[in-house]
């Protein structure tokens, strides 16, 4: 069942069914016709928690400027890395494949996702074509049809799942019970099990083992301070932080990625939600 704003329309659609479980997406549009530029939405929870309904306030906020937006759900925590993006890569190719009967633009498709959201949305953008993310057939898809995005937009990624692991665990032993990441190692081992995935599975290692990647234009909006997500990995022997240190590897290999920094207060409002608007209709509009 649809509903209807002044200004937009959402709909939760079925869209994968995966050993007896229905994944759902919520997409909305704005009022009207058309084929809209699209914009899929990941939810961040540490790659344990959270579901589509996180993202409500992106997607009302990108259909009012014109865009659709299709919040996924995605397996995540024991289902286990790489599941989230089996899910995600089909979700693009499904949306693709059902783009005329949903009003939307094939050819213009971005990612977006924020925290362990943004992490998955540059992997999948990154890695579009990955045989371990593709391995989920869409029913009456043209083989033509792939999981290629024209942008990718991250709030606070965890880019290095690896760095952030044990930057948790190092912050628990100097500050202990009162430490934020109490609690955080225990979630990374849950998804990820073993730190050989954390580094197979990351954006930030990927470039610097010199994996072959896609490299979309990307924008990272990140509060400040934020000691979960912008922080130094004291073992890579890097002088700056972590976004810092993503982008200029994606320049690096001919990527265009800009870093926005925000009040961490603001982050969650316009000051945090205007310049991945801006940038989406920038590159999908």
């Amino acid at each position: 069942m649809a509903t209807l704003t002044q200004d937009v329309t959402s709909q939760d659609i079925d869209y994968l069914n995966v050993a007896g479980d229905c994944l759902k997406l919520r997409l909305f549009k704005p009022n009207g016709k058309g084929l809209f530029s699209l914009v899929v939405m990941l939810h961040g929870g540490a790659w344990n928690d959270g579901d589509f309904t996180r993202c409500d306030q992106q997607g009302e906020a990108w259909a009012k400027a014109g865009l659709a937006v299709a919040s996924l759900d995605f397996r995540h925590g024991t289902d286990r890395y790489p599941s989230s993006l089996l899910d995600i890569n089909y979700g693009i190719r499904w949306l693709k494949t059902h783009a005329q009967e949903l009003d939307l633009n094939p050819s213009k498709v971005g990612l977006a996702g924020q925290s362990s959201g943004g992490h998955l949305a540059m992997l999948a953008a990154m890695r579009p074509k990955n045989e371990r993310y593709t391995c989920i057939s869409v029913e009456n898809s043209s083989t033509h049809i792939d999981a290629a995005v024209q942008c990718v937009g991250m709030a606070w990624p965890v880019i290095n799942p690896l760095s952030r692991y044990r930057h948790a665990k190092r912050c628990i032993e100097n500050e202990g019970e009162v430490s934020w990441a109490k609690g955080m190692p225990e979630k990374h081992e849950n998804y990820w099990v073993t730190e050989e995935n954390m580094s197979e599975g990351n954006p930030m290692l990927a470039l610097e083992r010199g994996e072959t990647v896609e490299t979309p234009p990307a924008i990272w909006v990140q509060g400040q301070p934020d000691i979960v997500h912008d922080y130094r990995d004291l073992e890579a022997g890097i002088d700056v932080n972590e976004p810092e240190r993503f982008a200029q590897n994606y320049r690096a290999i001919g990527g265009k990625i800009e870093v926005f920094y925000v009040e961490y207060d603001a982050r969650q409002g316009p000051a945090g939600l205007d310049p991945l608007t801006e940038f989406f209709i920038k590159y999908l509009d």
